[in-house]
């Protein structure tokens, strides 16, 4: 489904009509076609949670096991900003079937501590890949969460591991493979947030990295592009989404001869929906373009049918949205969708992931 004219007067008209609401009651509702990504989810009770930590980005992979291994950034504070910069880590929880229940296994990676290392705080923002026998797991990290927030000395770091249970190994020196540092004749020399929000494809014999860079005050997705799984990567010479306001938060993931990207649409100058989602399509898995993109996600109350804005506690941003969206790919194809909220919807003070079923 494009983003046609008469859908985005349908969300305009929405939004006059709303415009005297509530910050939570704002809702822009599309009608979408009953073959789009974002009208094929299907909301599960199943959630990924826990009572001692804050969880926030989570990446699913079917291991050979047949178990669900999710990959998810956490932290024993209370509060999303600062904790995610300053005391992150990736735990790995583990499931037998996508619904669940999950349990904890084992803390992957956390910050080294370590003054002049690039990842001494806070691994976060996972992705989580197979490639042939490796198990390879993608991270963030800064070395100063003092720093303003989204801070420039923020880089992308590589694990590898033969099982999801580990132990991981960091590529080269350090781990550190994507960093604006490493590219000083690229885009990405000036990034005001470094390199983050990284998801991962290998299309034909080459390795991609996708991540998000911030030049003049705009976000948007570049690439890293690798003969090898653990480097060198190059990064290619100009950003490949033409979004019109701030994105973040990739997945991707190939099916039919095609590659995708779901990233978040913080403003709604994409999509009509501020915190929607925007399900990107190409087929070179280079160039991204608006014209060949569709809805891929719209906001909790478009699901949750019970939902209860006098029932849900706000812990962290201005809507009852999903943050840093994952797809668990199972038989080839998208089976589900996992995503935090940085609103609880049952009141409690925790964030949680949420599962959503994508039906075929």
């Amino acid at each position: 489904m494009k983003f046609t004219p008469s859908i985005l007067l349908q969300v305009i008209c929405f939004l006059i009509l709303a415009g005297s609401t509530t910050n939570a009651q704002k809702i822009a509702v599309q009608e979408a076609e009953p073959s789009s990504f974002a009208s094929r989810l299907e909301w599960t009770v199943a959630t990924i949670e826990d009572e001692n930590y804050t969880l926030w980005g989570s990446a699913p992979i079917l291991g050979e096991d047949g178990k669900i291994h999710v990959f998810v950034a956490r932290w024993p504070e209370k509060n999303v900003d600062p904790a995610w910069r300053k005391s992150s880590e990736i735990a790995h929880y583990v499931a037998d079937s996508p619904e669940g229940t999950y349990t904890f296994s084992d803390v992957a990676v956390k910050g080294t501590g370590i003054e002049g290392d690039w990842d001494r705080f806070a691994p976060h923002n996972p992705e989580i890949r197979k490639f042939g026998d490796t198990y390879v797991l993608l991270y963030i990290a800064n070395s100063d969460y003092m720093q303003p927030p989204h801070p420039k000395n923020q880089g992308t770091g590589m694990l590898v591991s033969k099982s999801p249970y580990g132990p991981w190994k960091k590529v080269g020196e350090n781990g550190l493979i994507l960093s604006p540092e490493l590219f000083p004749d690229s885009w990405v020399a000036q990034s005001q947030n470094g390199m983050v929000n990284p998801t991962m494809l290998k299309v034909g014999d080459k390795y991609h990295i996708y991540f998000k860079a911030r030049v003049n005050n705009h976000s948007e997705f570049g690439l890293a592009i690798s003969d090898q799984l653990e480097g060198p990567y190059q990064v290619y010479g100009e950003p490949i989404t033409n979004n019109k306001t701030s994105i973040e938060d990739a997945s991707s993931f190939s099916m039919d001869g095609k590659h995708y990207l779901i990233t978040t649409d913080n403003h709604g100058e994409n999509t009509g929906i501020q915190g929607g989602g925007i399900l990107w399509e190409s087929t070179d898995g280079i160039h991204f373009s608006l014209d060949q993109s569709s809805l891929a996600y719209d906001l909790i109350p478009a699901y949750f049918k019970e939902y209860n804005p006098e029932q849900v506690r706000k812990i962290y941003g201005p809507d009852p949205k999903f943050e840093r969206p994952k797809v668990l790919m199972m038989n080839g194809k998208p089976a589900y969708l996992f995503a935090p909220s940085g609103w609880n919807l049952e009141g409690k003070d925790r964030t949680v992931c949420h599962i959503l079923k994508i039906r075929e």
